[in-house]
């Protein structure tokens, strides 16, 4: 992520300020209050930004309303969603996505002091909900798409153009894998260097047929999510997309990493191991990929992007299938790397 994709703390109260307005719906903020068990009124503070609600009592307040919170979170990002909207729970929730990031970076990118962000991750202070709209997005720069799995997008019209932009890259992303790629190619200080656009640059960084770079080019203009600007092409504000679920590009990606083999890179690294092992051990390994893919999508969204484009593919499965005997048992393992390239 780059220092251009922060949002301001102010951003973040406007942002709580309408998601808390959507939430209420057609109800009266009288109804709205009297069924989250208020006697008084302060949704209209809340929707006014006089005060705001802790964000375990927003999102409750959304659980109560019929919003599946759960499933919400466990749609956003691949960290076991926190079971109950309470702030020991969100707090957890927080340092699974955080990673390994640090304290000093999450306050640098969220704008909010280190004491600030200490207490909320230990547990010791509980974020208001524009302060967790904050740490979110410092930690994925996608808090949008959070929203989203909420409310409408549209009803928070704060985040709604830049949401837009984030679906249409995400939706050229299937139909145009290289695009991802192309995106992050004029994140880098190489590209941003250059007088004017070359045709033929980005393929050439890529190693992709030139034609490949001017259609996936085109398309990423009519979609709105670069602009030439100066001769040179310029992503359309901050951006920052999750397509990690999608079959068709981990296949793409998959044939990437493949065609790579044949002629690695001096620093690429790929290995294999086809080993046996118990049940119970092969869930423990499936584990620590998962916790390992967390860490390194906590590093990548706090990564200063400006020198070089990467990609990392992780696969694990077994024989026979899943049934219920199981996978085989025993201690035997064979390991090995492919082609001239470093072990891990």
């Amino acid at each position: 992520m780059l220092e251009s994709d922060m949002v301001t703390a102010p951003a973040w109260e406007l942002a709580a300020r309408q998601f808390l307005r959507a939430i209420r719906g057609k109800r009266s903020q009288v109804a709205f209050a009297r069924r989250l068990g208020y006697r008084g009124n302060p949704i209209a503070g809340w929707e006014a930004g006089r005060r705001a609600p802790t964000a375990d009592h927003a999102l409750s307040a959304c659980a109560a309303l019929g919003i599946d919170v759960r499933a919400g979170f466990e749609r956003f990002h691949p960290a076991s969603p926190p079971p109950r909207c309470d702030a020991e729970q969100l707090a957890l929730w927080l340092g699974r996505i955080r990673g390994t990031t640090s304290i000093a970076e999450l306050a640098q990118r969220s704008g909010y002091s280190r004491h600030q962000v200490s207490r909320w991750l230990a547990r010791l202070a509980r974020p208001r909900l524009p302060e967790f709209f904050g740490l979110v997005h410092a930690i994925t720069g996608r808090c949008s798409d959070l929203i989203a799995e909420l409310v409408a997008i549209e009803l928070v019209p704060c985040l709604a153009e830049e949401h837009a932009r984030r679906r249409a890259a995400r939706t050229l992303a299937r139909e145009e894998p290289w695009t991802e790629a192309i995106l992050r190619v004029m994140e880098t200080r190489e590209y941003s260097a250059l007088p004017a656009h070359p045709d033929g640059f980005i393929a050439r960084y890529l190693g992709v047929d030139p034609a490949t770079e001017r259609r996936c080019l085109d398309k990423l203009a009519r979609a709105g999510v670069v602009r030439l600007e100066h001769g040179r092409y310029r992503t359309i504000g901050s951006l920052t997309v999750d397509t990690g679920s999608v079959a068709a590009l981990k296949s793409h990606w998959t044939r990437a990493a493949l065609a790579r083999i044949e002629q690695p890179a001096a620093d690429d690294v790929f290995s294999y191991n086809v080993f046996s092992a118990s049940t119970r051990d092969l869930e423990r390994i499936r584990e620590l990929l998962r916790a390992t893919y967390r860490e390194i999508r906590a590093l990548v969204s706090a990564t200063q992007a400006d020198e070089r484009v990467a990609l990392i593919n992780l696969q694990l499965l077994h024989w026979p299938e899943a049934t219920d005997s199981g996978t085989g048992t025993g201690t035997g393992t064979g390991t090995g790397t492919a082609g001239a390239t470093v072990s891990l």
